[in-house]
């Protein structure tokens, strides 16, 4: 039995681990749902991640491990975005883990 999510009066269903059960239902109120959850709130530089992380997807069908994002967050957004100082100071819990649930993404591989 999958867990439930409410965004704007709609039920969406989520894994054990909070992960969107079906990608794509994804709404970007997900990740506002989910943001709260964790005490976090989205800014602009949020969105650029878990935008990213979508396209990445939509390209590559995998969710990146932490490394393979830096990298490439890095040649797409700038050096400055593209560390994982930055992207755990947005993502405590693992930029990730923590942006892919975000994203509506699958658990990226490599991660436990």
């Amino acid at each position: 039995m999958s867990d439930m999510i409410d965004v704007d009066g709609k039920q969406y269903a989520v894994d054990e681990e909070g992960y969107l059960a079906n990608l794509n239902e994804w709404v970007p109120g997900i990740a506002g749902v989910m943001a709260k959850q964790d005490n976090l709130e989205l800014t602009d530089e949020h969105w650029d991640i878990i935008n990213f992380l979508r396209e990445y997807y939509e390209e590559y069908q995998i969710a990146p491990a932490v490394r393979v994002l830096t990298k490439a967050v890095g040649k797409k957004l700038g050096k400055e975005k593209g560390n994982s100082k930055y992207l755990y100071s947005l993502f405590p819990y693992g930029p990730a883990k923590q942006a892919c649930r975000f994203a509506g993404l699958p658990k990226p591989t490599g991660c436990v």
